[in-house]
Formats: structure tokens, sequence, C-alpha cells
């Protein structure tokens, strides 16, 4: 039972550590756009850009929902949110569902943006793949999709929703 919960340990600690990798690859990717005079985010927190890409995903959310979504308290949602639409990055509405409602979503400019950034992030997750190999990039996907399973599942325990 040791051996088989210090396997699963260095199992952990190697997922972690290449998440990390993969997250620095991508912003190694927005770096070098950037520095190409390309869809520069440098002026943008993680915190931030990690928000701005979960309303881009829903296409209109909450605070309440983006708080539960990112894992964090709806205050510090507020404070982040209220920056952003000073920046002009989000816009906020009353919902068509529910006007009583006021949901987020990204500003017409920024979504333009954002798209070109996915864009590059995208291409460089091409090369990845491309040099990783067929079998190699067929297992990640594999194994990935377990894993969404599992973590959509989480989710939807958390919040008892669907979404």
């Amino acid at each position: 039972m040791a051996d088989q919960n210090t396997k699963i340990i260095e199992q952990a600690r190697f997922i972690f550590t290449t998440g990390k990798l993969l997250r620095r690859h991508i912003f190694s990717t927005l770096a070098r756009s950037e520095a190409e005079g390309k869809y520069g985010c440098s002026d943008l927190s993680l915190a931030q850009f990690n928000l701005l890409m979960a309303v881009q995903t829903q296409g209109a959310i909450t605070g309440g929902e983006l708080a539960v979504q990112l894992g964090v308290s709806p205050p510090s949602v507020s404070v982040m949110v209220e920056r952003l639409v000073e920046r002009g990055l989000l816009v906020r509405e009353r919902s068509k569902e529910d006007r009583r409602k006021v949901v987020l979503r990204i500003s017409n400019d920024e979504a333009l943006h954002l798209a070109r950034i996915e864009e590059q992030v995208l291409a460089s997750f091409v090369d990845l793949v491309e040099e990783v190999g067929d079998e190699t990039a067929d297992k990640w996907v594999e194994a990935l999709h377990q894993v969404e399973q599992v973590l959509r599942r989480k989710f939807e325990q958390k919040t008892g929703s669907s979404r």
C-alpha cells in the first residue's frame, strides 16, 4: 500500500509539474507574440487573463457564476471585473432571459483580440502535437478526455450545475 501511495504521489507531482510547463509554454508563446507586436496582453495579470478566457468560453455569465467557476470569492471577481470593465475589456448588460440579472461578456474589440491570442496559442500546440507524434498525441488526448470527465463531474457536484 505504501508503494501505491508513493506511486500516486509521484504521478501527481509529474502531472502538476508538466502542467506548469504547459502553462509556461502558453505564456512564452504570448510573450513572443507580444515581442513581435502581435496580440499583446502583458498588462493583464494571470487572474485577469483567466477571467477573460472564462467569460469568453461562457459567452455571458453572472459574476456569481464566474466566481464559482474560477474558485474565488464573489468580491474578488467583482474587483477584477470592475477593472476590466473600466478598461473596456468586459461589458455588463442585463440578461435577456432574466432582466433582473446582470451578465458579463467580452467587449467586441476584446473578443477579436482574444480570438487572435487563442489562434497563436493553438498554433504553438499544433507544433507540440506534431513533435510528440501521432501515437503519443492520441494517448494524451485519451488521458485528457478522462481527466476532463472527472473534473466536470467534480465541478457539477460542487456547484449543482451541469454547465
